[in-house]
């Protein structure tokens, strides 16, 4: 495994504008029905639970949600917290950029820990995929906390998880990596409030996954398809598009876009089409069902088995 260390660094921006935007829920512009949610017991509980630590390695995306996390912690412990970036081929190269710049912005010390390319157990892409990959990271993580000393390895899973398909935390969890956040019971909402509250900038920041996610249970990840997805998803991002996913199918891409940028996206389909193709895809297509977070998941619940296909 290759260690980078990067300490705090400012200058320009290296995440565009658009992709500060994330949907905002309806209980995030009601401060009032945020204030009764986000109470003085739950904010105690998550700075206790950060204080009892001592000192503290987080699992750092460059989240929001691991972007509080930090910030928090870096307030509570000091010098006593140390961000670790797991860099692999199933994350985008924009992922790391953005993790250096967040890191930065709060004068956060990040290591980047790069991971070689997933084995069969991950790369057989079946409905536990997670649960193996976030298995062998979290022990990589506890192996450097107690190089450096540090009693916890924390990461900024939170109460909104629970109600989706994540065994990583389950992994997780066994291999001793706390949750702050599920602990003090604060939702996604709940995290993008606090951070508004106390002038993060990434506070609307668009959720993310790694490029696995953009590939149908069952069907083998190879360097082919996240390399095709990654390219997609840039040129989108170029245009403007933010808050989207390419999904896979074969030689198919499946474009989810929020429903009101639908309409450019098909008045734009002359540029984006040509470019799509050149990133190797054979037929570009839309989904009307637009955006949603793990929208591959929907498989799991129409009573399909999944069983390990060929690349």
């Amino acid at each position: 495994m290759r260690r980078i260390v990067y300490r705090s660094w400012k200058g320009r921006s290296l995440i565009p504008a658009c992709c500060f935007r994330a949907p905002l829920p309806d209980d995030l512009s009601n401060p009032r029905t945020m204030t009764d949610t986000i109470n003085d017991t739950r904010m105690k509980a998550l700075t206790g639970r950060i204080s009892e630590c001592g000192g503290l390695l987080i699992a750092f995306s460059g989240g929001v949600d691991s972007g509080l996390l930090a910030a928090l912690a870096k307030e509570i412990l000091g010098e006593n917290v140390h961000a670790v970036f797991i860099d692999g081929p199933l994350e985008p190269r924009s992922a790391v950029r953005e993790a250096q710049q967040m890191a930065g912005d709060l004068d956060l010390s990040l290591e980047i820990i790069s991971v070689p390319f997933p084995d069969d157990t991950v790369c057989s892409n079946l409905p536990d995929r997670c649960y193996h990959c976030k298995k062998s990271w979290s022990q990589v993580l506890r192996r450097r906390a107690a190089e450096l000393g540090l009693s916890c390895v924390a990461d900024g899973a939170n109460f909104s998880d629970e109600s989706e398909h994540r065994p990583g935390i389950r992994a997780s969890t066994e291999e001793g990596i706390i949750h702050p956040f599920i602990e003090a019971g604060m939702t996604k909402a709940d995290i993008r409030y606090i951070a508004r509250e106390r002038g993060l900038p990434f506070w609307d920041k668009p959720s993310a996954a790694c490029l696995a996610s953009r590939i149908p249970y069952g069907e083998t990840i190879t360097d082919e398809k996240l390399r095709m997805v990654e390219a997609a998803e840039n040129i989108l991002h170029k245009e403007g598009f933010c808050g989207i996913r390419v999904r896979i199918h074969g030689g198919i891409a499946r474009i989810e876009v929020t429903g009101g940028d639908m309409h450019l996206l098909i008045a734009m389909r002359d540029r984006i089409v040509p470019i799509m193709k050149e990133a190797g895809f054979s037929y570009v297509t839309l989904d009307l069902e637009g955006y949603r977070s793990g929208s591959m998941d929907e498989a799991l619940y129409s009573g399909r088995s999944f069983e390990k296909k060929g690349s």
